[in-house]
This record gives C-alpha cells, structure tokens and sequence, in this order.
C-alpha cells in the first residue's frame, strides 16, 4: 500500500497524527519540568545526586498516555466522550413539571439503614461515620454561604471552632455541659458571623476571601496564644454527652451515675460513640430538612439572587445587607453546631485542629458536591472524610491523590457532583406565556 494511500485512509478516519505528536511533545516537555527537579534531584546531606533514568520514565510515561489519549479522543468513541464532557451543563438544570424525584424512596431508605447501622458496626466504623456527618452539618453550613449567597469565605473553620471551645470552655469554667453548650454555641457562633459580615458588606471575590482568611487565622491564634484562658496548643479537655444526667463512662464523674449501673447492663464502651451518632444523625437531619425549606422562600431566592448578580439584587428592592447577613449568620451557626459534637466526639480540643486546611478541605466539599446542591454535599463530604480512612496505606500520597481527584472534577463535572435543579411550572390557563 502506497504512502499516499495510508494517509488518505487516516483523514477519512478523522486521525491527525501531527496533531497527535505535537501534543505529546508538549506533555513530554511539561512531565520534564514538572518532575525534573522534584524527581530528578536526591538530597544526600548537603549534596545532591542526580537520577535522570527516574525522569526518563516518567517523562516516557507521560508522553506514551498523552499519544495513546490524544488518538482515542480523535476516534468516533472518544469524540462522543469528550462531547459529554464539553457538554457538563451550566446554570440551574430545570426539570419537568410532573418530575418525581427518585429520594422520595432513598431518603427513607436511608434513613432505615442509618438507624440498623449501629447494632452491626464496630467503635471505629461509627467513629469514621460520626467524622462524616460532622463534615456533612460543615458543608452544609458553608454551602449557604458559598454555594447559594456566592460569598467566598476561607475563614469558616473559625465558626467550627467556636463551637468547639464553646464547650471546652463552658465546661471549664460554668460547668456546662453538653446539652446547654449546644444551642449556646450556634448563637455564638452566629453572632460571630454576623459580626464577621459588617464588615466585608462592600467586598466581593478575592478580597472577601483574604478577610475572611485573615479572621479564621486571627481565632486560631488567639486560642492559641491565650494559654492562661485556652490552655494554648496543650489545648482543653471537652465533657462527653450524658442522657437525662446519666453518664456513659465506666465510673461517672461528680458524683453521677453511669447509665449501664442505673438500668443494670454490662458495660459498653461504644455506647457513647452510638449516642452522638444517634443525635448527631438527628440534628443533620434537621438542618437538612431546614436548608431544603429555606432555599425554597424568598430567604433563599434571595440569596441565589445576590450570587448571581449582586447589582441586579438590589436593583429589585432587596436589602443586600440583610441577605448577606442572615447567609454568614446560618453558615456559622451550623459550624458551631458541629464544633460542639466534634469537641465532645474527640474529648479534647486544640488549636492544630482548627487550620486553614480544614477550611479549604470543607470548601472543597461543596465544590465537589455542587454549588449549591444539598445533595451532592452530604456524598463529597462522606467520600473526602472516608475515603482517606480506606487509603491509609497510601497516606504519604493523600494529598497527591486528593488533588488529582479535584483535577478530575473539574474536567468531568465542572458544576459539582450534583448540579442545582428546579422543577418546571406549567403556565395558567389564560395567562400569556
């Protein structure tokens, strides 16, 4: 077969070959920039040793599945998968009038396997499952603010430790426990908020991040630095939940009485873990069912007006201040909430959990689920608390993996996991469309 023959058929096949190899050329030469002073280069001391076989493959890997990429994706599947990836959708997905939403039979059913859940678990599947549903109430309260108000606030493991120390602290120095602490810490933790929100009224974007950052770092410090009040970085410890003043510790403390001696069984050292997750399911099931009635009143309508365009909100009458505020508000009351069951879930509290990483580790929650989308919250926030459990082998390269997973996402789904939907209206009779 002649050459010009060859090249006719791979036209007709819609392959480009040069196109092909130019972009391989390019990957090979970012794999090389990439890894070559990080892989190529071994400290010894205060020398170095250089290991460009190590490059060589890695730069030859990159360019063999950058080729093998660029033909599948110039075939007729590759074009048809990467049409599905260019059509990822944008805005809010509208649905038919007569749609029936499938969670009206997940929900329950959820709900069902969630109350058996306990009696088949071991302490460290319910200790995995309590770390989850605290990440849910925390996404679920930054969603709020990021994902429906469109206010981008790096700051919001401020309000978590709010919460925290709130119990820490009541105990400490009241004698408060976990029950009176919980309320109080939501309304500390929203006013906190909305002393936070008068100030950022006038800012937008990267500005109303960088303040946002500024006031989480400045909590953490102060609980930080203030040993005489927080005890510092040894941090406090932080009471366990008691059922009708009945303890679940094998010895009460202050003269009460454990709960397996007051209704005569063996003792359990689960049963605490079963307890919080039982009232930690119950108040994420609240808030829940709360945020779904919110988004769906002007309240809600409000703040999803101010995302998209703040000038327009105003424009039709609304009080821009008050919307932004009651967002910061309910955000961080939720993450006082959850502070609360974090610090009696650990038993102690220190500044170290309180980083910026937690804040970017929650705003990648409801990035991932989608802006907006309760839904998608609660799966991102169960695969980004789980899934570093099952990859504990691999936990050098958490990081590494968790940022090839947001690559990942915002080429396949750029929207979020779940996107925003709302149900279609069928117009009146007589009424123009």
């Amino acid at each position: 077969m002649s050459v010009a023959n060859t090249a006719q058929m791979t036209q007709n096949k819609g392959i480009d070959l040069k196109r092909s190899l130019v972009e391989t050329v390019i990957a090979g030469l970012l794999a090389l920039i990439v890894f070559g002073p990080v892989v190529g280069v071994v400290l010894d001391g205060y020398s170095f040793n250089a290991q460009p076989m190590r490059v060589a493959w890695l730069v030859g890997a990159v360019m063999v599945g950058r080729f093998v990429l660029s033909l599948f994706l110039q075939s007729s599947v590759g074009q048809r998968l990467q049409s599905g990836f260019d059509n990822g959708g944008s805005g809010v997905h509208v649905l038919a009038p007569d749609y029936k939403t499938r969670l009206r039979y997940i929900i329950p059913t959820l709900i069902v396997i969630a109350i058996v859940f306990p009696i088949f678990a071991n302490k460290y599947l319910l200790t995995v499952v309590i770390l989850g549903l605290i990440y849910v109430l925390l996404g679920l309260g930054l969603n709020i603010v990021v994902g429906l108000a469109g206010l981008l606030d790096l700051g919001y493991v401020a309000f978590y430790a709010i919460g925290a120390y709130g119990l820490a602290l009541g105990y400490q120095y009241l004698g408060l426990g976990f029950w009176s602490v919980l309320p109080l810490a939501a309304i500390a933790a929203a006013l906190a908020g909305c002393i936070l929100g008068f100030p950022v009224l006038r800012m937008h974007g990267d500005y109303l991040a960088i303040v946002t950052l500024g006031f989480g770092e400045i909590i953490r410090l102060v609980l930080n630095n203030w040993l005489s009040f927080t005890g510092g970085p040894n941090g406090m410890p932080a009471p366990s939940p008691t059922f009708f003043g009945l303890e679940f510790g094998r010895r009460a403390k202050d003269g009460g009485v454990p709960i397996h001696e007051f209704f005569g069984f063996d003792y359990n050292p689960n049963l605490k873990f079963v307890f919080i997750y039982a009232v930690l399911f119950m108040v994420v099931l609240a808030v829940l069912y709360i945020k779904h009635r919110l988004t769906r009143m002007p309240v809600g309508r409000a703040w999803e007006a101010l995302r998209e365009d703040e000038i327009a909100c105003r424009s039709m009458g609304l009080n821009h201040v008050l919307v932004k505020l009651s967002a910061f508000t309910l955000g961080a009351s939720t993450a006082g909430l959850a502070g609360v069951f974090f610090a009696t879930y650990q038993g102690f509290v220190n500044p170290s959990s309180f980083t910026f990483f937690e804040s970017a580790l929650i705003l990648a929650i409801v990035v991932l689920g989608g802006m907006g989308s309760t839904v998608g919250v609660v799966i991102a926030a169960f695969v980004l608390t789980v899934a570093p459990e099952l990859l504990r082998s691999f936990s050098e390269y958490r990081v590494l993996l968790f940022g090839v997973l947001m690559v990942l996402m915002m080429i396949w789904r750029p929207r979020g996991l779940i996107r925003i939907s709302r149900t279609g209206v069928v117009p009146r009779k007589g009424v123009a469309p």
